[in-house]
């Protein structure tokens, strides 16, 4: 794990001055190169090949391609084997350098070959060619700009700033969608004319022209499944647990977080299965039960018998908050962001690599939006009029409730998504924007310079979608290929680096989605059951009240926090802000803090993204 950048000129301090942005990310080694046409900067995390011919950039026998690379190729044994059949002559041990010698025998066509996590620049001299290339699920970021002729690219946004001819400007589309879905939707980033690379897609500098193109995309084809379910089981099993045992080839010391849920824990059972001895699980918790997996984690670190490490958090102080955002580099609005950052800060006390259970929410169908989903097929046979004016009103009158759920919060989030428009299809229940919110919160300069069509993005992901009449494998695509690459993903990456830590997530393999994607999405929501075959083939691996538990999560408990110890932080801070007084409604905004105050309603999650782009905007244009 690894930080890397890079622009098509020639500046030694600059490309110094970049790779020193972002050297959280690799703080063991450094590097750069420098050429007529090219610049290329590295910070390195070493993991496998910790010796000096692990070094990056590194480069192929004559010295006429250069790669900078971050991330993990878990196939890069089988690769290397193939290579040097073919005559390749490899110089270290390290991952990193299939990516050279697979380049030199396939070309661009190499990058389909790669299993792993991955973002990387490669210069090829001879062709004046530069080659930037994410991986497809979008499990390590890339970013660029590209204007008059030069490009750069970067880990992070921030090493891209470093360049003073970059101009710092609001992205307001950016703005706007982010207050709806809490992130920042690929292509775009907060900063105007700066551009995520979109996971599946690789870059091509050549002749001063650029070129995107996508490699990968998830397919479902559907009617194409020949297994039974009990045939479907056991392969799912198989997949399982070759891609734990893969990502675990590592020469540092490593650890799982554990939360006690069932994605967490699967990997645990698999990690004891492949290791002799004991090995260490994080975790954390809070005093309020109803945020807490505390009790579930211990059971499962007893039944595997690990090193168990438990963080307790039940404040949040506003300068972790603060770190965090710059850590990001643009708002994101994930309520784990700050408990992920000091559980990293916690395991890297300890380890330099840490398994996470990311992504089987999305693959397997395990979020409540999914229920949420088919419930409102019968919810919407009650006519428009009775749900909106009648029901919503209703729902409108009842007080918020402390705990993270309950009934009368999950009845009230519910009818709020419900009511939204059908386009929004399963992320409506994780989109908070409405029409009165856009309508008395949104100043009017601001909605006059961005689309106010909430649903247009979902519109796009979904006509790319091959799953046909199958709404669940449907909703799938939208979670895997718009939602989670730009909030989870984006969020457990910088969260690990800033610790200097590697995360690795497993059940994004990308072969083990490809074949959750060609069964039917009745397997994976079965009823009210969500992740219904992950749980069968489980069953055996961990103890039944593990396998049978309902999601929960290890979100902060923040809706507290802001009518208690943040409240002063949060009024001061959306007051005194620029841009929420340009861009903004501030009385509403006051408004919305009282009656969240007051429990009137909970407004959590309007008010922590505005404090959010408060604290983005302070750190980034004062």
């Amino acid at each position: 794990m690894c930080g890397i950048c890079g622009f098509n000129w020639n500046d030694e301090s600059l490309i110094r001055a970049m790779a020193d942005t972002i050297r959280h990310r690799g703080p063991d080694q450094k590097g750069t190169y420098c050429c007529d046409a090219m610049s290329l900067g590295f910070r390195r995390l070493a993991i496998i090949d910790l010796t000096e011919n692990g070094r990056q950039p590194m480069f192929n026998e004559d010295g006429t391609i250069c790669l900078v690379f971050n991330g993990e190729i878990y196939n890069f044994q089988e690769l290397r084997h193939e290579l040097q059949g073919k005559g390749h002559i490899f110089s270290s041990k390290a991952d990193s350098e299939v990516i050279i010698h697979a380049y030199e025998e396939w070309g661009i066509d190499s990058i389909s070959r790669l299993r792993g996590m991955f973002a990387y620049g490669l210069y090829d001299a001879n062709r004046k060619r530069l080659l930037l290339v994410r991986d497809r699920i979008g499990i390590k970021p890339l970013y660029y700009t590209y204007k008059n002729g030069r490009l750069l690219f970067a880990s992070e946004i921030k090493a891209i700033l470093e360049d003073p001819q970059v101009e710092r400007r609001v992205n307001f589309q950016a703005m706007y969608d982010y207050l709806g879905f809490e992130f920042v939707p690929a292509p775009q980033t907060m900063f105007a004319g700066i551009h995520k690379l979109p996971a599946g897609h690789f870059l091509v500098l050549e002749n001063q022209d650029i070129h995107l193109q996508q490699y990968w995309d998830l397919q479902f084809h559907p009617g194409e499944n020949k297994l039974s379910f009990g045939e479907a089981v056991e392969k799912m099993r198989e997949h399982l647990d070759y891609a734990v045992a893969s990502h675990l080839v590592s020469d540092v010391p490593l650890g799982v977080f554990l939360s006690g849920g069932l994605d967490s824990s699967c990997i645990v059972a698999l990690m004891r299965k492949h290791l002799t001895g004991s090995f260490k699980t994080f975790t954390i918790g809070y005093e309020d039960k109803s945020f807490s997996e505390l009790d579930y984690a211990q059971i499962v670190a007893d039944y595997c018998q690990t090193d168990h490490q438990v963080l307790m958090l039940d404040t949040l102080k506003p300068d972790y908050v603060e770190k965090t955002l710059w850590h990001l580099d643009e708002p994101m609005t994930d309520l784990s962001t700050v408990p992920l950052y000091l559980l990293c800060q916690q395991a890297r006390e300890h380890v330099t690599v840490c398994l996470s259970g990311e992504g089987a929410d999305e693959s397997f169908a395990g979020y409540d939006r999914f229920k949420a989903s088919r419930l409102a097929t019968w919810f919407n046979i009650m006519p428009g009029p009775l749900r909106r004016q009648v029901v919503g009103r209703f729902m409108d009158l009842l007080p918020d409730q402390p705990q993270k759920k309950g009934a009368i919060n999950m009845l009230k989030r519910f009818v709020e998504g419900a009511n939204l428009d059908p386009e929004g299809q399963h992320l409506r229940w994780q989109y908070f924007l409405n029409a009165t919110l856009e309508n008395n919160l949104l100043d009017e300069r601001f909605r006059d310079q961005v689309q106010l069509d909430p649903f247009r993005l979902v519109r796009e992901y979904n006509s790319r979608c091959d799953a046909g009449s199958d709404r669940v494998n449907r909703e799938i695509y939208l979670d895997m290929r718009f939602m989670m690459t730009d909030s989870v993903l984006m969020k457990v990456d910088r969260m690990s680096m800033a610790s200097s830590l590697e995360i690795r997530v497993p059940l994004l393999d990308h072969v083990l989605v490809e074949f959750m994607a060609s069964l039917p999405g009745d397997w994976k929501l079965k009823g009210m059951t969500t992740k219904y075959i992950f749980r069968a083939a489980l069953e055996g691996l961990l103890p039944d009240k593990i396998v049978h538990r309902g999601k929960q999560g290890y979100s902060l408990p923040v809706k507290q926090l802001l009518r208690g110890d943040l409240k002063q932080y949060m009024v001061e801070l959306l007051n005194d802000s620029s841009v929420i007084r340009d861009n903004m409604d501030v009385a509403y905004v006051n408004r919305l803090i009282k009656e969240h105050c007051a429990m009137k309603h909970n407004h959590n999650h309007v008010l922590w993204a505005l404090i959010n782009i408060a604290i983005w905007h302070n750190r980034f244009f004062r």
